[in-house]
Parts: C-alpha cells; structure tokens; sequence
C-alpha cells in the first residue's frame, strides 16, 4: 500500500509530524565546521534520525545536504549509539515540499527489491579495486560482479549491513553478507559510462 504524508495533518507538534522509513545518503557539518558522511533511517517534514560518522551535542546547529532532498538544517535532540536525531527547521511551503519528497521515496523504497536485479551484472577487466570504510582504513578487495545499482565483493572483511563504504569513488552501502563476501548497494544509480571509467568493464559478447 502506497505511503503519504499529509502536511495540512501534521500540526504544530513535531512529534506529530508523521515519520517514514527511508534510506537516503549525505553529508553533514557541526558548528566546529568538519564534515563528516550519514545516512537517513527514518525522517518526516519535521525531524530526522541518521547513521552518523560523529555525533554532536544536544542543541548543537547542524547543516546537511541529503541525496533527493537537498539543504536542511535544524538542532541535535538527542544522540544514540550510531548516530543522532535533529530538528528540521523549515518553512511551512519547505515542509510541504519535503513531504511530497518523503512520500516519493518511501514509495520508492517500498516498491525496490533489497537486492535491486533489474540492472545487468557484469564483471570489470580490472577486478581489484579498494573499498574503503568510515573510520579510512582501506582494503584490496575484487569485485565479483556489478551493476547500476550495487555490487558484489570478494573480501575478507565483513563490515555490519547498514555501513557506509566507498568503493573507488562511488559511496554505498553493505546491504548482504555471503560466503566469500558481501554486497553493496550504491548511493545512486550510476550510469555505463561512469562504471567503465572507473572500473573498466568487460565488453558486451
């Protein structure tokens, strides 16, 4: 069933305003200005909860640029073991627009495999390539298989599902844990191009 916000129910309340479950990557600045990478788990008009390399302070300002949905910024209201959940200061016509925003996307996720199949899988020329975690540490790792939309990696270390990695350049997400391995979802969907140019694909038979 399709999910949607209502902004002329949401009241004047922030814990009124009607939370959904998203998965949506960014980044974000503290008021000592160091940037640092996050994910969304849930946000409604009013507020939002992240995966968070740092958390800050209660009350402190935050400004984050957020994939799909662009500037928010508001106040840190309380922190948790991952991460931290914040205000989202905004006008009336910007809490509309970010519950038309929210209703897209967690249609959008509703409707998406865990595991996204629609995109051909092919194997890179150059199969190695560095996939890096939150904390910098890098490793060699070799790609099985890819696609548009993620990965399959041969690797010797099982980051927890949920971790935010770069792959090369490209930002994603481990998504599954297999034998010899795991998968990761990317950020976005990528094109041909951009693959080719930065893991050199094998050519079509």
């Amino acid at each position: 069933m399709a999910t949607a916000l209502n902004p002329a129910s949401l009241g004047s309340e922030r814990r009124n305003f009607q939370r959904v479950r998203v998965t949506i990557y960014g980044r974000y600045m503290l008021e000592d200005r160091t940037e640092h990478a996050c994910r969304v788990t849930d946000m409604s008009p009013g507020n939002v909860s992240l995966i968070a390399e740092r958390s800050g302070r209660p009350g402190e300002k935050v400004i984050a640029y957020l994939d799909h949905i662009g500037r928010i910024e508001g106040v840190i209201t309380r922190t948790h073991e991952n991460g931290f959940a914040m205000t989202i200061s905004a006008s009336d016509r910007k809490r509309d627009k970010l519950a038309a925003q929210l209703t897209w996307l967690a249609n959008k996720h509703e409707l998406d495999l865990p595991e996204d199949r629609r995109h051909e899988r092919v194997a890179p020329r150059n199969p190695y390539c560095m996939l890096r975690l939150p904390d910098g540490s890098e490793y060699r790792s070799r790609i099985i298989d890819l696609s548009l939309s993620g990965a399959a990696i041969e690797s010797d270390i099982r980051p927890e599902k949920g971790t935010l990695v770069h792959l090369g350049t490209l930002r994603g997400q481990v998504v599954r844990h297999f034998e010899d391995g795991i998968a990761i979802e990317f950020a976005s969907i990528q094109d041909r191009q951009a693959l080719e140019a930065e893991f050199s694909l094998a050519q079509d038979d």
